[in-house]
């Protein structure tokens, strides 16, 4: 588990294949500082991205991950090359503040920045949403973006698809790779892991 407080923008330091057969890719990521290599094992979970991985290798200030064709197919890593910058959050461990909310590195689908503009000292970014997902996102509940936990201020229809508003400080467009993004760029999306569970006791219900 997670919980949404980026520590540290690391960079792809190289993108492979796992094999001459496989579409699975293995991804090198550096890191300056924020993140601390020397507390991490082999095993250990990382959210890169808003991505759960495991940490398969370290040196120095690099550490490896393996990528399955799934979750390149179904996040913003298959986009991803060397030189491109990542959000990255150590797994929560017991004790740990819990400072953004409970995100379970899981993404549930990719949206895409549709536009941005400034709201007094923060920029308001607007993102696609897809119809289905639209319930589980709520006016002042929480959504994370590519790793980053945010606040959703308003849910909306848009033609055929829905969209949703977050407001970023500087803060958080400085020290996470959000304050890259431009419109068009695609983004990974969690949901809030209660608002999941929520939908599947009520599927559940009409079901019986």
């Amino acid at each position: 588990m997670f919980t949404g407080i980026i520590t540290a923008i690391g960079k792809i330091e190289s993108v492979e294949a796992l094999s001459k057969h496989s579409e699975d890719r293995r991804l090198r990521v550096f890191v300056d500082k924020g993140l601390d290599l020397d507390a991490t094992a082999i095993g250990d979970s990382i959210a890169v991205s808003g991505v759960c991985l495991t940490v398969t290798r370290i040196e120095g200030q690099v550490f490896q991950v393996d990528v399955s064709n799934e979750s390149l197919a179904c996040t913003t890593l298959g986009d991803k090359q060397a030189g491109d910058a990542v959000n990255l959050e150590a797994a929560l461990k017991a004790g740990d503040p819990l400072g953004g909310h409970l995100v379970s590195g899981h993404v549930d689908t990719v949206g895409q920045l549709l536009q941005t503009s400034a709201d007094d000292s923060s920029t308001r970014m607007v993102f696609s949403l897809p119809v289905a997902l639209a319930a589980l996102v709520a006016a002042k509940g929480s959504i994370t973006i590519e790793g980053v936990s945010l606040t959703v201020n308003s849910v909306e229809s848009s033609g055929p698809e829905e969209t949703f508003s977050v407001n970023l400080i500087p803060h958080t467009l400085e020290q996470t790779s959000l304050g890259q993004l431009m419109p068009g760029d695609k983004v990974n999306l969690e949901i809030d892991i209660l608002a999941r569970y929520i939908a599947r006791q009520l599927e559940y219900q009409q079901q019986g």
